[in-house]
């Protein structure tokens, strides 16, 4: 079974911890790591030490961050960059990627990595209303 380790800026990491257990359920093996605006990548550091610590060290571990670049991502990619061969980094956490993570955990974590990828951009979707045909201003 893979190992999860949920991080995101604030508390985000925990609530979405907290509402996975909601539907799917506790599950084993999973940590959430929260990145506070008083500390830094050391403090990070620490807590993902910390919950890494907590899995066997033999263990495939999957970090799933909130944000591609932000302290959560960069402190991360150093740890999966020295344990490639068991490690693997998202970004872009969503509560339906974290879900399927939860179904696919027996999967080699390559095959998970990129079912991972392709549902959580799944887990977007507009609901399209009649008069909803306005275009978007922002571009």
């Amino acid at each position: 079974m893979i190992a999860i380790i949920i991080a995101s800026h604030g508390n985000f990491a925990t609530g979405i911890l907290q509402s996975a257990t909601m539907i799917f359920g506790k599950q084993a093996k999973v940590k959430a790591v929260t990145f506070q605006a008083q500390e830094g990548p050391d403090d990070l550091l620490g807590k993902y030490q910390t919950a890494l610590a907590t899995f066997e060290p033999t263990d495939q571990v999957l970090f799933l961050i909130d944000l591609w670049g932000g302290s959560p991502f960069n402190v991360a990619s150093r740890i999966v960059a020295e344990n490639f061969d068991r490690m693997a980094l998202l970004s872009g956490l969503n509560l339906p990627m974290l879900i399927d993570a939860y179904t696919i955990r027996e999967q080699p974590l390559d095959r998970v990595v990129s079912h991972l990828e392709k549902s959580g951009r799944q887990g977007i979707r507009h609901l399209e209303l009649p008069d909803d045909n306005e275009e978007d201003d922002l571009a």
